[in-house]
């Protein structure tokens, strides 16, 4: 793989800014394919990776404006466009993953299948839970998808073979999982820090069982998203940022990111644990917390406006956020109708919703995923993924 940088300074514009291109040149076709081979994909999580299944199931809808960036409608995503999952997948050169609960749309599975779902948790669900799915009843879907998919294989001939994983992809195939982050946010509505804190051992106990069940069926090479910073979420910093004094240096709610670090700290020891318990397995964690801090603090840097507001939303600066409508909604607020609009250039925003990262975001964040910096284990020096400029 070969790689040309072409820096072209334009003419400076506003406030003495000035234009750099970056023109990246391929000569080879990318082997990050080759590095990240596998035949399918099994994806498990709460919204940051939701391709549909909470709408599938019935329990919340999402209009307009969401998917307006790429897909041109709602498509089940908690986002203007793709999430991380989807630039990953793209980047293996591999389909989007269809949501398990999806009937419609003639749903190919051959590649994988998703199962996270919008508001999910590690713990079991409770009754005020968003979602019913936690991640040890997607592991359950998963065991039934596996079960009833060999079953159709074995019975049918070549009939599915289009459609549906064969027996060895389970353990030649990635497990990606991207959850926790309602574990910790929800808790705070009804604890103090220290009690959150005090949970987290429990709540990753939890998903090392889970992790265990997985490897039961087969599974083998795991990759782990750990938990963002919380405390920069426009949702969070509305309900718990009020007092200055509860906010960090970038406007942030100091509580929620320790909770967070202190989650990732020990998700960090788990995964090695893992590992070393299972050395036939292949465990990477990724560090998520530290790319979107990276990004929110030097948002500008990194052709970002706005770090903390919402893109879609109501009530203006410093939030666009309002815990009583939700994007695209309308809705009568202290006796006027009000309508939460998207912004005019999501690309601008780090926040889409108040609660979920806009398209742009998503793939800054891929980008650097793809470089190998942060993940344990490293990938190899020659990760080629680059983000893509806007002009």
């Amino acid at each position: 793989m070969i790689w040309l940088f072409v820096f072209i300074p334009m003419a400076p514009i506003v406030n003495n800014l000035s234009i750099v291109l970056f023109i990246f040149i391929s000569f080879l076709p990318s082997s990050l394919s080759t590095i990240l081979k596998y035949p399918a994909i099994i994806n498990l999580g709460d919204s940051n990776s939701d391709t549909g299944n909470l709408i599938s199931a019935g329990i919340e809808t999402v209009n307009p404006p969401y998917g307006q960036t790429y897909f041109n409608l709602p498509s089940g995503r908690y986002c203007d466009g793709r999430l991380i999952v989807d630039f990953l997948l793209d980047a293996m050169d591999m389909p989007f993953l269809n949501p398990y609960l999806d009937s419609l749309g003639l749903p190919n599975f051959k590649k994988g299948c998703n199962f996270a779902a919008a508001g999910s948790t590690i713990l079991p669900a409770n009754p005020t839970s968003v979602s019913p799915f936690s991640f040890d009843l997607q592991i359950s879907q998963f065991i039934r998808f596996k079960t009833r998919s060999l079953e159709l294989l074995s019975k049918t001939g070549r009939r599915y073979e289009k459609y549906l994983p064969p027996l060895d992809y389970y353990s030649k195939g990635l497990y990606m999982i991207d959850i926790g982050q309602n574990d910790i946010a929800g808790a705070f509505y009804s604890k103090s820090l220290d009690q959150v804190l005090a949970s987290i051992p429990s709540i990753l106990e939890t998903f090392e069982l889970g992790l265990k069940r997985l490897y039961e069926e087969g599974g083998r090479n795991f990759w782990i998203h750990n938990s963002g910073p919380l405390g920069c979420l426009a949702q969070n910093i509305a309900k718990f940022g009020t007092d200055p004094t509860k906010l960090d240096e970038f406007g942030c709610v100091s509580s929620h990111n320790q909770a967070a670090k202190l989650f990732n700290l020990q998700l960090h020891a788990l995964s090695n644990k893992f590992q070393a318990q299972f050395p036939d397995s292949n465990v990477t964690y990724v560090d998520i917390f530290s790319i979107k801090s990276n990004l929110i603090a030097n948002y500008s840097r990194f052709g970002f406006e706005n770090p903390l507001m919402a893109c879609c939303g109501v009530g203006g600066a410093p939030l666009n956020y309002d815990s009583r409508i939700t994007c695209g909604q309308t809705k009568v607020i202290d006796g006027i109708s009000v309508t939460a609009k998207a912004c005019n250039d999501s690309s601008e925003y780090i926040n889409w919703d108040g609660i979920h990262y806009t398209e742009a975001a998503n793939h800054f964040v891929s980008s650097q995923i793809l470089t190998g910096k942060y993940s344990d284990p490293p990938f190899p020096d020659q990760m080629p993924f680059f983000l893509s400029l806007k002009f």
